[in-house]
């Protein structure tokens, strides 16, 4: 059913997702605790540079054998950029929903809404949208 490359491929993917979530989830605790700020910019803030750790990670480790260099980083840029305002408003507005309706501090609800968000909309965008292989990167491979 799955081959030994997508259960390596979704095990970095994990390493990449982790340490730019600890990034992430660091800074936000941060900027939330130190400097004051509503944990709904820190989060965004947050997001934005724990997103940089997580493409680059994904980009030259991760899914170098699939996307190679010879893609061009532009698009693979713009298209993560999307996946990262997407899943920063769903983990802001899912923090928000979980500490305002339910009462959950917001370190644990961002850990709670991190793990839908991260398995549920960003591994399968990140995988089969920002660097997928398209047929003619797999004939040029091939050669």
């Amino acid at each position: 059913m799955f081959s030994k490359k997508s259960i390596f491929t979704f095990l970095q993917a994990q390493v990449a997702a982790f340490l730019g979530g600890i990034t992430d989830y660091g800074l936000m605790i941060l900027l939330t605790e130190v400097f004051k700020l509503h944990f709904a910019f820190s989060i965004l803030i947050s997001g934005i540079v724990g997103a940089v750790v997580n493409f680059s990670i994904n980009r030259f480790w991760v899914f170098k054998n699939q996307s190679g260099y010879s893609s061009h980083i532009n698009s693979q840029l713009l298209r993560f950029a999307l996946v990262v305002l997407g899943s920063i408003s769903l983990k802001s507005s899912g923090t928000l929903i979980l500490q305002k309706v339910f009462q959950i501090d917001y370190r644990i609800g961002r850990l709670i809404t991190d793990s839908f968000v991260s398995y549920g909309f960003n591994y399968p965008l990140i995988k089969y949208w920002v660097f997928k292989v398209n047929e003619k990167q797999k004939v040029i491979k091939l050669n």
